[in-house]
C-alpha cells in the first residue's frame, strides 16, 4: 500500500497524466451543474480552470523535483492561480438589479476548481476528493434547500410614481404601515414626467403575506400613485 501511495506522489508520465485527467473529471462534474443553469461558466470552463490549475501546480514542483531548480519555490506559481483566478470569476459576477446578483455561485466554483486542480497537480488526492464532493454536494443538494429557505424569506422590490411631492409623507407612512417596507427611496421619477416622484421601498414576505402584484394593486388604488411597478 504504501508503495502506491509513494508511486502516485511521485513525477512521471503516469502520475502526471492521472492528474491532469482527475482534474478534467472534477472540474468537469461541478462545471456541469453551472450548465444546466445557463451560468456563464460551464462545463468547459470549469475543465479548463482545473487542468490549467493542476498543470501549474505539477510545473512548479515538476521544475523543484525533476529538473533540479533547487532554488525555486514549487508553491509560487500555485500561488498566482488562486489570485489570478478572481479576475476569470469577478467576469461571471452580474448585477441585473436591486435585488439581483447573479454569478456568485459560479464565481466560487471556479475558484474551487483552481483549488482542487491545485492540489491534484501536487499530488494531494485525498483533499481534492473531499473538496470535490463537497463543493458538488454544496452546488446541487444545497442549492435546493436554499431555495426552500429564500422562497419563505425573500425581499420584493416596489417601485411606484406619485404625482407630487405633496403626496410624499402619505406614501411612506402607507407603505410603512401596510406592508411594513423599509429601505424606502425617495428618486427621480422613471417617467420622466416633471413633478412627479419616485419611491423605492422593500417588503420582506414574512411580513407581508402578499405577492408582487397585489401590492402594486393596492398602492395603484391610491389616488396619488400614477403607477406602481416590481423593483428588480
Amino acid at each position: 500500500m504504501d508503495a502506491i501511495v509513494d508511486f502516485l506522489r511521485s513525477f512521471n508520465l503516469v502520475t502526471i497524466c492521472l492528474r491532469l485527467v482527475l482534474a478534467a473529471i472534477f472540474g468537469g462534474a461541478i462545471g456541469l451543474e453551472r450548465g444546466r443553469q445557463r451560468r456563464a461558466a460551464g462545463l468547459r470552463t470549469h475543465v479548463l480552470v482545473c487542468v490549467g490549475a493542476a498543470l501549474t501546480a505539477t510545473l512548479g514542483f515538476f521544475s523543484y523535483e525533476v529538473l533540479g531548480c533547487l532554488h525555486a519555490d514549487p508553491l509560487r506559481v500555485s500561488a498566482q492561480v488562486i489570485s489570478g483566478i478572481g479576475f476569470l470569476g469577478a467576469g461571471t459576477i452580474l448585477l441585473k438589479g436591486r435585488f439581483q446578483i447573479t454569478g456568485l455561485t459560479t464565481s466560487a466554483g471556479l475558484w474551487v476548481a483552481a483549488a482542487i486542480g491545485l492540489a491534484l497537480g501536487i499530488g494531494f488526492y485525498e483533499g481534492a476528493a473531499i473538496a470535490f464532493v463537497i463543493s458538488l454536494l454544496t452546488v446541487t443538494v444545497l442549492q435546493k434547500f436554499e431555495h426552500r429557505i429564500n422562497k419563505r424569506h425573500t425581499l420584493i422590490g416596489i417601485y411606484a410614481e406619485i404625482r407630487t411631492d405633496a403626496h410624499i409623507r402619505p406614501c411612506l407612512d402607507y407603505l410603512t404601515e401596510s406592508f411594513q417596507a423599509t429601505d424606502i427611496q425617495v428618486t427621480t421619477p422613471r417617467s420622466g414626467i416633471t413633478g412627479h416622484i419616485g419611491i423605492e421601498a422593500s417588503m420582506h414576505t414574512a411580513h407581508s403575506k402578499l405577492s408582487a402584484i397585489e401590492i402594486q394593486k393596492k398602492l395603484e388604488s391610491l389616488e396619488y400613485v400614477v403607477y406602481a411597478i416590481e423593483a428588480v
